[in-house]
């Protein structure tokens, strides 16, 4: 996957600014940064919800509008909606639909994919549940389940593990490293420095992409003050502290 001098704005707001950077099959790519970095923007410029301004994303060597099917996006903090009385298993057949259409019947490889997805996630036991009858850390695992079920080649997981509970934390940070191993591309968003240390690959972002590359050459304490501004603080054993994510600056 490639991304190429990529600006996007919402109006008057730059919300990101001339990135260029490759993400590599087969990896899980980290996408660090404060809030209003850009860290969103940049994974719904990949999946094709939002268009660029200038610059381009390709997708094994297309844009993502061209070749929707290969790009699974999980969103952050979906709401579930108590108006419509989806169950978990109907959101996960829902991922299946990129490349069924709505009213096209379910192959056998599509069956086993979502059969697949909710064993991975650990949902046999709640498939006939109404998602707003689940747990954050339920939902959050069905719908990683209906990425998983549209068999893409790029997943993309946007704060897909904050603030949740232990098992399904573990749960989806398995998942990322499975799918790595079958040459998936895993890109997710996170403000937390430990988890992105365990990625591939780590793009710290404020606005401008400030490094990318192996964790140990882009999580240092001068790239993240680049990123994260006074509000980063290097304590005496060399560990990273962040009291306030929600500014950045660039120098």
């Amino acid at each position: 996957m490639h991304i190429d001098h990529l600006d996007v704005s919402y109006g008057p707001i730059e919300a990101v600014r001339d990135a260029t950077v490759d993400i590599r099959t087969g990896s899980v790519v980290a996408i660090i940064g404060p809030n209003g970095s850009g860290k969103s923007t940049l994974l719904s410029t990949i999946s094709g919800l939002v268009s660029p301004t200038k610059g381009r994303v390709l997708v094994h060597g297309r844009p993502p509008k061209q070749g929707r099917q290969r790009v699974a996006h999980v969103l952050q903090s979906t709401v579930a909606n108590e108006a419509l009385p989806l169950t978990v298993i109907e959101t996960v057949r829902m991922g299946t639909y990129a490349h069924t259409g709505l009213h096209r019947r379910l192959s056998r490889q599509d069956r086993r994919a979502i059969d697949d997805a909710v064993e991975r996630m650990q949902l046999g036991d709640l498939t006939n549940r109404q998602l707003h009858e689940l747990s954050g850390g339920q939902r959050q695992r069905t719908y990683v389940a209906q990425g998983l079920a549209q068999q893409a080649d790029v997943l993309l997981l946007d704060e897909p593990i904050t603030g949740l509970d232990l098992i399904t934390q573990e749960t989806i940070t398995s998942v990322m490293t499975s799918e790595r191993d079958r040459g998936t591309a895993v890109a997710l968003t996170t403000h937390d420095v430990g988890t992105a240390r365990l990625a591939d690959q780590v793009i710290l972002i404020a606005t401008e992409i400030v490094a990318a590359g192996p964790p140990g050459e882009v999580l240092t304490a001068e790239n993240l003050a680049v990123a994260y501004g006074g509000h980063l603080h290097v304590l005496d054993d060399g560990s990273v502290v962040l009291d306030d994510p929600h500014q950045h600056r660039l120098s």
